[in-house]
């Protein structure tokens, strides 16, 4: 099987299916699941194949169907003991992929070779499973109950206790039925996402490539006619309350005072660069959260730090998630929870940090002010305007494709923004002064800027950016701004919580502030050629707000 370290080229044409999983090889895992199931290891590396017979001497797998809500059939598979012991379980609905459960084989053979009972479902929808795709809908809840009854009938030993894993897609429907099945008892989100809706509207901002990328992962999948239109209603710009409605029923922050009730363990994994599902509202989740918890943050995008992990192979995010379940379902003190609540790995030198809590990632505040200089400076300055016309994209930009940038990333080959190329007719751009020391920015940039707009809607985006002596750069961090509700022509004060980071800038290097009025992979409110002039007024000063630690 191929290592994740490999950055996965894009698709070179219409025969090649978008994934969010491009390192994962379909016939590696299907090679493997034929060895569970017939033990003919011929084909399988060494290490693969002590593997299947490591697994086939402790449990019996078997594919099967689960029979979930409304009747539908779902697609599944079974590592089960046959002794009596009493045992944990654990139940993994498949991410967002037509590999469905296939996605899990190898991890629920090492769950399951550890001692666990463990099946692995398709989510209704996808290929091999019956039903429509209803985003993690109410029939997904209970399709995870009905997995979980499946797997208690056929455990021929007493339960101990109960844990949900899932992977993205996955992972959203895990916290769901753990928030409304008591049964459950701890849980393990990777890539997850805790209010939907701020996922899709983030600062009101629709997140368009997002959804394209979503439905395109989906094109195999069938979508039920609510998830097909909510989907183009985000495309199209239609009915917002609507999909926020939506959205609410399927965010675990809805639901989130059953899990603190009950004290639910969630163990997160997550991505600072996340693309899909960024990492803000999932923090969001976390914080409120009042049982035991962990969140894990690491370089790269949706599920890109898992998925070398998906193939076996070492990663510390699986790492973790074995931890998790061996303390909360086995009981076994194995230092986990006296470790922190938070492990960060900093871009890019990819030291781990761990942290008792999320905000004992930033032990203080750093003030800059926008000047009409173009510096970030250390005094407030009234009076300047920066005017940015609207609808022209800028070399800066989110990433260059959905996942794929992420995996450059973790490669060490972020993303280099050449920042003289950007146009200052079409973008705001302030810059500090060289930083005379290595900074260290952990936690959520915040800024606060105001600006005019000539028409009732307007948006835009901030990039904070690492920039070189010699005027190269890499992205620490932005976030997207929109605004529907100000009259023309009228002073609008945006206070905007960036995207949270934990990057080092280098001495010598320049924190570069960069704002533009389009980028692809946001909805845009603007109307072209219209210009947005943004300044900094006596009483509502213009400034970033760094978070140190």
């Amino acid at each position: 099987m191929t290592p994740a370290a490999r950055t996965p080229q894009p698709p070179q044409g219409p025969q090649t299916p978008f994934s969010l999983y491009p390192e994962l090889d379909a016939n590696a895992l299907n090679a493997y699941v034929t060895a569970l199931e017939s033990g003919d290891v011929t084909g399988l590396s060494p290490a693969r194949a002590a593997e299947v017979a490591e697994v086939r001497a402790v449990v019996v797998f078997t594919r099967g169907k689960v029979t979930g809500a409304d009747g539908d059939l779902l697609d599944a598979a079974l590592w089960r003991h046959t002794g009596s012991l009493p045992r944990p379980l654990i139940v993994m609905p498949s991410p967002w992929t037509s590999l469905g459960w296939l996605v899990y084989a190898v991890q629920a053979g090492i769950f399951a070779a550890r001692g666990y009972n463990v099946l692995a479902y398709t989510t209704r929808g996808f290929p091999g499973s019956e039903g429509q795709v209803e985003v993690a809908g109410p029939l997904d809840v209970v399709d995870g109950s009905r997995a979980l009854d499946h797997l208690i009938e056929r455990t021929a030993g007493p339960v101990t206790r109960i844990g949900f894993l899932g992977d993205s897609y996955g992972s959203g429907i895990s916290q769901l039925v753990a928030a409304h099945d008591t049964r459950v008892d701890a849980v393990v989100a990777l890539s997850s996402w805790g209010d939907l809706g701020e996922a899709f509207y983030e600062n009101s901002t629709r997140h368009v490539e997002a959804v394209r990328a979503l439905l395109k992962a989906a094109e195999k999948a069938r979508l039920s006619p609510q998830t097909q239109s909510v989907f183009d209603n985000v495309l199209a710009n239609r009915d917002v309350q609507g999909t926020l409605a939506w959205a609410e029923t399927r965010s675990p922050f809805t639901h989130i005072k059953e899990l603190n009730r009950r004290q639910v363990p969630v163990l997160y994994a997550h991505a600072w660069h996340e693309t899909l599902f960024p990492a803000n509202q999932t923090l969001k989740m976390f914080n409120e959260l009042t049982g035991p918890k962990r969140m894990v943050l690491s370089i790269g995008d949706h599920s890109g730090p898992e998925s070398s992990g998906m193939f076996g192979l070492p990663n510390r995010i699986w790492t973790e998630a074995h931890r998790w379940f061996d303390h909360h379902l086995k009981e076994i003190e194995n230092g986990i929870g006296d470790e922190g609540q938070v492990l960060s790995e900093v871009m890019w030198n990819q030291t781990l940090e761990p942290r008792p809590t999320w905000p004992s990632l930033t032990e203080h505040i750093h003030r800059l002010h926008l000047a009409g200089s173009g510096e970030l400076a250390e005094a407030p300055e009234a009076g300047w305007t920066a005017t940015v016309l609207c609808g022209v994209d800028t070399p800066a930009t989110v990433a260059d494709a959905v996942v794929l940038s992420g995996y450059a990333e973790m490669a060490g080959r972020p993303k280099v923004y050449p920042t003289g190329e950007i146009d200052r007719s079409v973008a705001a751009v302030w810059a500090s002064a060289p930083v005379e020391e290595t900074t260290r920015l952990r936690g959520t940039p915040k800024l606060r800027v105001t600006y005019r707009a000539p028409n009732p809607g307007s948006a835009f985006v901030a990039y904070l950016l690492d920039t070189a002596p010699d005027g190269t750069a890499h992205i620490v961090t932005h976030a997207p701004y929109t605004d529907l509700d100000s009259p023309p022509d009228s002073l609008i004060s945006a206070d905007i919580d960036l995207q949270a980071t934990a990057y080092d800038v280098p001495r010598g290097n320049r924190l570069m502030l960069v704002i533009d009025a389009r980028d692809p992979f946001y909805g845009d409110a603007n109307l072209p050629r219209a210009t947005l002039a943004f300044t900094s007024p006596e009483a509502t000063p213009s400034y970033l707000d760094l978070p140190l630690g």
